[in-house]
């Protein structure tokens, strides 16, 4: 019989991408989602088992800074995986607490499985590659000349990039970090959703992602993350990776979106955040 969720299931998330099959909330408090095969080679960014992995493996149940759901089961069948876990109740999470725990979570020392990411952005530039790179930002006349400028120079020096945060020491990242996936904290600890991307990168990883979605300043972000981490990596270190990761994400996102019928907020992101790319490319140089 095919998979099909309850009728008196409650809809969080319709279905999306690749992999991602829905999320639905159930009468008894718990949290259903439903993931559909896709990617297989496990530490490709998209491999479509890995929130399965993650939630049968329970590492995320006790780590501090960030914290998975608990999990209540993981049921398998011929047309995907279905991933339960107890619903958690919705709070605020401001930016700097999201920063400060981003902190917290790198201080985890997990034995790395064969499921975790580790080429998020390599595997990301690469599918740009495939499809003409960042032509479209480099060119596209919604956009300001000194923008297209800097998109074509990191484009170039993509390779320095990797280099560069490959220098960086690597820790534990959640890797898809924006306020959304936060749900909710409790003391220094933040439940977070989505580890989908979850894996080892290296430091400023999520500080970046999270740099993405926010006006604040960097160097406030930064701050926030050294009182988490209790100032175990150097605020030149951590800056260095958080503004290359949002660089490379942001000009991304932007070349993608330009190829849709509606680019939507990505464009603008870019334009807001010049700053970032331009530093990247300083780094890069």
């Amino acid at each position: 019989m095919r998979w099909m969720a309850g009728d008196d299931w409650v809809l969080l998330a319709a279905a999306k991408g690749v992999a991602h099959g829905g999320v639905w909330r159930t009468p008894d408090g718990t949290v259903v989602k439903r993931l559909v095969p896709g990617d297989e080679r496990p530490r490709r960014y998209g491999y479509w088992r890995r929130q399965a992995e993650v939630a049968s493996s329970g590492v995320l149940e006790w780590t501090k800074g960030l914290r998975a759901p608990r999990t209540v089961k993981v049921e398998s069948d011929p047309d995907g995986i279905t991933v339960w876990t107890e619903a958690v109740e919705p709070g605020p999470v401001s930016v700097e607490e999201a920063a400060a725990a981003l902190g917290r979570f790198g201080l985890n020392r997990v034995e790395p499985a064969n499921w975790f990411a580790r080429r998020i952005l390599r595997d990301r530039l690469e599918d740009d590659a495939a499809h003409g790179g960042w032509a479209g930002c480099a060119t596209a006349d919604v956009l300001p000349a000194d923008v297209r400028r800097l998109c074509r120079e990191l484009w170039y020096r993509r390779m320095n990039v990797m280099r560069e945060l490959d220098r960086l020491p690597h820790q534990l990242v959640h890797g898809d970090i924006h306020l959304p996936n936060l749900i909710r904290r409790d003391g220094d600890e933040v439940t977070a959703v989505d580890f989908d991307q979850f894996g080892i990168r290296p430091l400023g990883f999520d500080l970046g992602y999270l740099l993405q979605s926010t006006r604040e300043p960097v160097e406030n972000l930064v701050s926030a993350y050294q009182q988490g981490s209790e100032g175990a990596w150097s605020a030149a270190h951590v800056r260095r990776g958080a503004v290359l990761t949002a660089a490379v994400t942001l000009v991304g996102r932007a070349a993608w979106a330009l190829t849709q019928p509606d680019p939507g907020e990505h464009l603008e992101r870019l334009t807001t955040q010049t700053p970032i790319i331009e530093e990247a490319v300083n780094h890069a140089s």
